[in-house]
């Protein structure tokens, strides 16, 4: 395993769990990104300060962080752009088929029991472990 951190693991699992549930408890909504970000995309939303203020707060968190001192880690690319592309691609119409994203489903909704979000945090999960299973062991050899 990689840079085995658990205390920092810990407490950017405990941000991102109060974020969630800030937003939910100041606005109503539920901090799925891809929600968020799909509102910003529709011409009619009038709630966009809210959902600008989250994504440049998505942003801006590790700038500033990088300012007081933390890694800005690069991330390690071993594909190509297009491979990068369309899994991009293939994560949106995935986002779209599910109703939601990871953050969306995972964080949230499990928090709130949602069957729904229950079942599918575990198809993602189930799919992610697949998928690197055989990335890893049957494609790469």
């Amino acid at each position: 395993m990689h840079d085995f951190t658990p205390i920092s693991g810990f407490a950017g699992g405990a941000l991102i769990g109060l974020a969630a549930a800030l937003l939910m408890l100041l606005t109503g909504r539920i901090a799925g990104v891809t929600g968020i970000v799909g509102g910003l995309l529709q011409p009619d939303t009038t709630d966009r300060g809210w959902r600008i203020a989250f994504i440049l707060g998505l942003i801006a968190a590790p700038l500033i962080a990088a300012l007081f001192g933390a890694p800005l880690p690069r991330p390690a690319m071993n594909a190509s752009l297009v491979v990068i592309a369309i899994a991009g691609v293939l994560v949106g119409f995935g986002t779209r088929m599910g109703n939601g994203c990871t953050s969306g489903h995972g964080v949230c909704g499990f928090a709130r029991l949602s069957g729904r979000s229950i079942a599918a945090t575990f198809i993602f999960m189930t799919a992610a472990i697949a998928t690197v299973a055989i990335a890893r062991h049957v494609i790469g050899g």
